[in-house]
């Protein structure tokens, strides 16, 4: 099984949201969808715009950690690494 820890972005860019799930197809239509209310929905937090995939549950989480603990403009730079015009890469998801 894999596990994606994914950040999600406003369409300003200004709200960054990072989660972990074993289906990212499926949460990325939650958030799309406004399935669960809080963060997301009150932040309009609708594009993906970066993931990672992992085969191990623990491993992803850290990860998520990480990123979360990490400042801003690391989660910037990250996501303008692979992703520099913050394209929407749902559409990409099998």
């Amino acid at each position: 099984m894999n596990y994606f820890v994914y950040i999600m972005a406003s369409k300003w860019h200004n709200v960054l949201y990072i989660g972990v799930t074993s289906d990212l197809k499926r949460r990325v239509w939650e958030h799309k969808n406004h399935v669960r209310k809080g963060f997301t929905i009150k932040y309009f937090v609708e594009r993906l715009v970066f993931y990672e995939v992992y085969q191990d549950v623990y491993e992803a989480i850290r990860r998520e950690k990480q990123l979360k603990a990490g400042s801003r403009a690391k989660k910037i730079e990250l996501v303008e690494g692979k992703n520099p015009s913050w394209i929407d890469l749902s559409d990409q998801l099998n």
